[in-house]
């Protein structure tokens, strides 16, 4: 039995806010949007945040607590998308290195959230 991946739900403090951060900046394409739920496609697996009245993600790199969540992305070109997101004024946790055979780098959203961007395997 095969098991895919189908959703990724990220709770928000301020969905216009966070709306904006990941279709104007990071550039997802979004799908459809309320004041509640919004969705993103990914390409594969969507992308929904859901609004969250709860305190905001908050904690160190690497000592994420239970129940938190870090987002996986991918894009063809890490080096030039790294440039466009310290132009957009976005926090960068880690500059773009190699992991594991994997160039990677870590972000975060407006509410605190770790999120990893690595370049496509060719």
């Amino acid at each position: 039995m095969t098991m895919n991946v189908n959703y990724s739900i990220i709770f928000v403090s301020d969905m216009t806010r966070s709306v904006a951060f990941y279709r104007d900046v990071l550039g997802l394409p979004l799908r459809f949007e309320t004041p509640h739920w919004t969705e993103f496609a990914t390409g594969g697996a969507t992308l929904a945040l859901h609004a969250s009245d709860e305190p905001a993600v908050t904690g160190e790199p690497g000592r994420e607590a239970p129940g938190s969540c870090r987002p996986g992305f991918s894009v063809p070109d890490l080096d030039a998308f790294h440039q466009t997101m310290l132009s957009r004024g976005v926090t960068c946790l880690q500059t773009p290195k190699n992991v594991f055979g994997a160039q990677i780098a870590q972000y975060v959203d407006p509410d605190g959230l770790a999120l990893s961007v690595s370049q496509e395997r060719t």
